[in-house]
């Protein structure tokens, strides 16, 4: 049914683009602004458009939550569809007459064609001038993306200086999509003249500039397409790290006490995690009792050896400020939104306007993909943020005979074999990538389950299908959407897991969105499925079980990474779903402003909550009343406790406005040094030594430690605070089946906790002498860099999209 819909949608694009070719273009936007660092020009050799917006972005972090309409206008570039009351700098000569591209100051291209091929050609030129470098350095490893190649991070090896050359095997698979598309007649047809004409475009660019080497073609455009799916819209696939805590947990708990203290640490549907929007919408849970999930013995994952080594995972950063027509001083809603892809130069991203043939659109395009995913059309706008729906499964396949032989519905079937392609550096020999695969999918490594040897395989529901997803952008960047409601419908046709972010003159809306499977009773998505053909998904989510809402209650929407709705379960690798989420911070800020909004007051709230400090903030006060129960043991200790909470008086925020190369106030160092102190304090009493290091090994205790600051998604917040609220005896919803701190006694806790806090205090006094008030934590190490390496420009350290919209519509098209 949803493919019937998109092609009919495709269908009237198709119609509609004749009468909107030659249509004169009007921008309903009352304000349009956004930025993008570090700048638009990609390429090694720097200009002053290579980190221009670097400088937009770190001129409003030091404001903190005190930010004027000037200042918006200061910080962020215009967003304006066509050139607006800037200047063309200069205009592209490109060798296809019907398309034009105009740059302004921000080096921004401004793309015009007579068709929609035309556009897409425009478009190709335009992302191969602009990111070429890094569509030189994602072709191999997007295409390790789509395999889901075993062992290998696709990001790692793009940064790794080694080469993925791939087979025949492998550009089949991929062609695949496109004959799908073809297989749909004439609108399935035209969209592979799209991506055709998009690839030309880049192969015209480099000629012209007289690069050599093989041309890019409509399977690089699906292998980018499956970066994004694979890196930026799956989530899942941990369930072996996860099933191996839940054993050690029984082993030293006992079976029904273990699973209890997995289930409370899992926080698969805490009713006091902070939510989107009004609502229940049941999904991801556990299904049911039975035997379908596999508990693999303790130690006994032996993964495919890691081809690339793996940089650090990314710290999702994405947020969306919606505020709705009610609530805004305008009486028109104020979109304040932006995805975060990391901080890398190039940029993952490029910002492109597109027009012609039915196309008026702007925002971010992701190199390889002709299309704006993140952006704004002729009235209305459009973010996301990660939305961790889990639409990756673990199955166990019981072998039979050797490696290379499972069973499946009660048959012995032999594993076939994927011959990727070759991994090659200058000065070694070259690596073949082959893997396994069963009927789920790679085998990824083996274990034992009850010291029997088996297999495990990963099972990813958007694997060969990506380019399905971009048909609903295609009908965005077209503008079919013409409303809240069919906002909804048409983002119910991508497959990617991402809360999906709409404003117009009028509504506010969420879609959050996925190919998400209905799993089989008798399963668990935080355990591996058993591969025997007996548990295997039973379809997938309808979009109406999808969370959604359009101009809730309240007239708010805001998102940080956090569950959109109730109901909504957490991703095996997910256990941030907690009552503590960093979304508090943006609802604080927020409700902190009273009457009606403006833009200036919600980018106040946005930039405000991005240097705060979640524990410090929403935590320290739970803390501080376990320890006022008792007497500080040393006035340093009390001290300590004093400085926090003056710091949390101040707004707690890690800003360095001095640039002196420390963080402001001394509340941070104690902070940093103490959290982990209270968060062992919390859980060792049950869990023990051994067990509080095996948990944070696969759910941190909190995500500040390192270069690169503060994103707080996960950690063990909700653990600290969950439990103390219960040890005093406050109101708690869905408590723990245990409690934790001081083993349930108060004395013993509070004992710990300031035992905890004056531990800091000793390893602080001994690194930075013995005045509490002149410790500070290190803010260099916190500045944000530009991963690869190539660009020596920093930022200080704030919780934001890469990409940020500032948008409020003052109409709309006749209705």
């Amino acid at each position: 049914m949803k493919r019937v819909v998109l092609l009919l949608a495709l269908a009237a694009l198709l119609l509609g683009a004749i009468s909107a070719a030659g249509a004169p273009r009007h921008d309903y936007a009352a304000v349009a602004l956004d930025v993008l660092p570090p700048g638009e020009n990609g390429s090694v050799a720097f200009n002053a458009n290579t980190t221009d917006q670097a400088t937009l972005y770190d001129g409003l972090t030091p404001l903190f939550d005190k930010v004027t309409s000037s200042d918006v206008r200061r910080w962020f570039k215009p967003e304006t569809l066509g050139l607006g009351n800037l200047k063309a700098v200069r205009t592209e000569v490109l060798p296809r007459a019907g398309v034009r591209i105009l740059r302004d100051k921000w080096d921004v291209p401004h793309v015009d064609g007579k068709t929609q091929e035309d556009v897409a050609y425009g478009a190709g030129w335009a992302t191969g001038e602009d990111r070429g470098l890094l569509l030189g350095l994602i072709r191999g490893p997007a295409r390790a993306a789509a395999l889901d190649i075993p062992g290998i991070d696709p990001i790692s090896l793009a940064l790794s200086g080694k080469t993925f050359r791939p087979s025949a095997q492998t550009e089949a698979f991929l062609a695949k999509q496109l004959d799908l598309l073809r297989a749909q007649g004439a609108l399935g047809r035209h969209f592979v003249s799209l991506l055709q004409a998009y690839a030309a475009g880049i192969n015209a660019y480099d000629t012209s500039v007289g690069i050599v080497g093989d041309p890019y073609t409509p399977n690089d455009v699906i292998a980018a397409a499956a970066l994004i799916a694979a890196r930026f819209g799956a989530n899942g696939g941990d369930e072996v790290r996860r099933s191996m805590l839940l054993s050690a947990l029984e082993a030293k708990l006992g079976p029904a006490k273990g699973q209890q203290v997995f289930a409370d640490l899992r926080s698969a549907d805490d009713p006091e995690a902070p939510v989107s929007i009004p609502g229940r919408f049941p999904q991801e849970q556990p299904s049911g009792t039975g035997s379908g999930g596999v508990l693999v013995d303790d130690g006994s994952f032996q993964p495919a050896p890691l081809a690339v080594p793996q940089i650090a995972a990314r710290k999702p950063m994405s947020n969306a400020l919606l505020i709705g027509a009610s609530r805004s001083a305008t009486g028109h809603p104020l979109f304040v939104a932006g995805p975060q892809v990391g901080y890398f130069f190039p940029e993952f991203f490029m910002e492109i306007d597109m027009h012609g043939g039915g196309f008026d659109t702007r925002g971010a395009l992701f190199p390889g993909v002709p299309f704006v995913v993140i952006g704004r059309g002729i009235d209305d706008v459009w973010s996301a943020t990660s939305s961790q729906a889990d639409n990756i499964d673990v199955f166990v396949e019981t072998l039979c005979g050797d490696d290379t032989h499972y069973l499946v519905k009660g048959t012995c079937t032999a594993m076939t074999t994927f011959d990727a392609g070759v991994l090659s550096k200058a000065g070694a020999p070259d690596q073949p990538v082959i893997f396994r695969q069963t009927v789920h999918g790679p085998v990824e490594g083996y274990a034992t389950v009850g010291k029997v040897r088996v297999a495990v395989t990963l099972q990813r529901s958007t694997r060969g299908r990506e380019l399905l997803s971009a048909q609903s952008f295609y009908a965005l960047d077209t503008n079919r959407v013409t409303s809240a409601k069919s906002f909804l419908a048409t983002m119910a046709g991508v497959e990617f897991s991402f809360n999906w972010f709409y404003a117009d003159d009028r509504s506010i809306a969420l879609f959050s969105s996925g190919r998400l499977p209905v799993r089989a009773p008798g399963t668990d998505p935080a355990l591996p499925t058993d591969g025997s053909g007996a548990y295997e998904w039973r379809g997938f989510l309808t979009p109406a079980r999808h969370a959604q809402a359009i101009d809730p209650k309240g007239g708010t929407i805001l998102n940080w990474n956090n569950k959109p709705a109730a109901g909504v379960g957490a991703s095996d690798d997910n256990w941030s779903f907690g009552s503590i989420q960093r979304v508090q911070l943006l609802q604080a800020q927020i409700a902190a402003r009273k009457g009606k909004l403006t833009l200036a007051d919600v980018v106040a709230a946005m930039n405000g909550a991005a240097t705060q400090d979640l524990r410090t903030v929403v935590v320290l006060p739970t803390v501080a009343a376990v320890l006022k129960t008792g007497a500080a043991p040393s006035p340093r200790a009390a001290q300590l406790l004093q400085l926090l909470e003056a710091w949390r008086a101040k707004g707690a925020s890690r800003l360095d406005l001095s640039l002196d190369g420390k963080v402001d106030d001394p509340g941070a160092a104690i902070m940093d040094a103490v959290w982990n102190r209270w968060a062992d304090a919390v859980l060792t009493p049950v869990l023990g030594p051994a067990l509080v290091q095996r948990l944070a090994a696969v759910h941190g205790r909190s995500d500040d430690a390192g270069p690169g600051g503060s994103s707080y998604i996960d950690g063990w917040y909700g653990y600290v605070d969950k439990d103390l609220r219960s040890l005093l005896g406050k109101p708690v919803q869905g408590p723990y089946s245990t409690r934790y701190c001081g083993a349930g006694d108060l004395a013993a806790c509070r004992a710990s906790l300031w035992a905890a806090l004056d531990a800091a205090g000793a390893e602080l006094a001994a690194a930075q002498g013995p005045d509490p008030a002149a410790w500070r934590a290190d803010a260099t190490a916190e500045r944000i860099r530009f991963t690869s390496g190539i660009l020596p420009t920093t930022m200080r350290w704030t919780n934001r999209p890469t990409f940020q919209q500032v948008v409020t519509f003052s109409g709309h098209r006749p209705r």
